[in-house]
């Protein structure tokens, strides 16, 4: 998959070309159908199939401080693009100038004059320029203009739920980590970087990776989870016990992501690592004493390995 920072990064001599455009943050099962669309319909047509998203989320740059949690971090997001099988990667930089780019030209630039669409692929809702002033029906009015077709793809929905970026923030947000994977189609991923902690764990006989996520990361609610550690360069995921929240037994403040790793010995700090959360075992609590603080972990690690099998 060709990886290009803004569509200008098209090369000369550019064909014509399938395309789909979103956020598309979770690459969840709607978005999935959307892009599988696409890359279905570029390759009947003998052309190549792009994805066109955005970089940051256009909600910080248009209402700066109201950036939703992030369901998949940049890189994560073009993996999960790229297992799709999709031929082109396009992030385009948000900013507060693109923001105000009107719905004609948006079409003009990117889809004419540099993609070459000769279809476009969006979802029921899709909205695009300045104020998001521009619906499906426009898109299709200037697609007869431009000489490239639109075609909708439906909403995906189970049991009379949508899935949606929104539906599954709210779901991590509550813990509901299983609804959350129905909907992803895959485990819900947080990634972090290693940072050493206050070592209490290692003192009650459980060492924990203390986990420094990234700023806006979808964290599920504070609590006890069941949860495979991913390792770069290791095929074989860890099985791990992880804790959120704020350590209230130790009167703690600072909300933590804390991952007791099953059976392992090694040093992991300093190393980039995710955490695919499967279950919720358990809210946080509060306990008067070491002891049953301790006899609590021993049945969270218990249960953890009978979840993960």
């Amino acid at each position: 998959m060709q990886r290009w920072r803004g569509y200008d990064a098209a090369p000369g001599g550019w064909g014509r070309s399938v395309v789909t455009i979103g956020v598309f943050d979770g690459v969840h099962k709607g978005h999935q159908a959307t892009i599988g669309h696409a890359v279905s319909r570029a390759r009947e047509l003998g052309v190549q199939s792009v994805v066109v998203t955005f970089d940051p989320h256009p909600a910080e740059v248009v209402r700066p401080g109201s950036h939703p949690a992030v369901l998949t971090e940049t890189a994560r997001k073009a993996e999960l693009i790229e297992a799709l099988g999709v031929d082109v990667l396009c992030v385009v930089p948000f900013t507060p100038e693109f923001s105000r780019l009107p719905a004609e030209a948006f079409v003009h630039d990117i889809l004419v004059e540099h993609l070459h669409a000769t279809l476009v692929v969006v979802g029921d809702n899709f909205r695009f320029g300045h104020k998001a002033a521009g619906d499906v029906a426009l898109l299709e009015r200037l697609g007869r203009t431009f000489g490239f077709a639109v075609e909708g793809a439906p909403l995906v929905a189970e049991a009379g739920t949508v899935y949606s970026s929104t539906y599954i923030r709210s779901c991590v947000d509550a813990g509901d980590v299983t609804a959350a994977a129905v909907a992803l189609g895959r485990p819900h991923r947080v990634e972090g970087v290693v940072v050493r902690g206050d070592q209490r764990g290692r003192e009650l006989g459980f060492p924990t990776a203390n986990l420094l996520c990234h700023r806006y990361a979808a964290v599920p609610a504070d609590g006890v989870y069941a949860a495979r550690l991913v390792r770069r360069g290791h095929a074989e995921p860890l099985a791990a016990a992880v804790s959120v929240g704020t350590n209230p037994t130790f009167s703690g403040r600072e909300r933590r992501v804390e991952a007791y790793v099953l059976d392992f010995t090694g040093d992991l700090y300093g190393e980039r690592l995710a955490l695919d959360f499967v279950a919720h075992l358990r809210g946080q609590i509060r306990y008067d004493a070491i002891e049953p603080l301790i006899a609590q972990m021993n049945q969270d690690v218990e249960r953890t390995r009978r979840v993960l099998g």
